[in-house]
């Protein structure tokens, strides 16, 4: 019986450990991409250097990470996302004119 509750608790890690692998798809690439541009736009922003540099870096990065929450279906990734994406767009736009 003991050999059997064995088996079963061993079956069950194997189940756990399969779920939790990386999956190296293609959202999984574009979420770091968009972090690490935002990371450097913070690094730029808290120097206060490159300020134009930095405005295009976080609408990058805010970008990528509104496609991540398409493809994850995640509303409230897509809400806040979309939204950084057309307040930076509108700062990059104004760079943009020389306005």
């Amino acid at each position: 019986m003991s050999k059997e509750i064995h088996i079963k608790k061993q079956l069950q890690i194997e189940k756990r450990l399969a779920k939790a692998k990386l999956s190296f798809d293609l959202s999984y690439w574009v979420k770091w991409t968009g972090s690490f541009i935002l990371l450097g736009a913070m690094m730029l922003r808290g120097a206060q250097v490159y300020p134009v540099a930095d405005l295009f870096m976080s609408a990058i990065g805010c970008i990528c990470w509104l496609w991540v929450g398409i493809m994850w279906k995640d509303r409230a990734l897509i809400i806040l996302n979309a939204a950084a994406v057309t307040i930076l767009g509108v700062g990059v736009l104004r760079v943009i004119a020389g306005a």
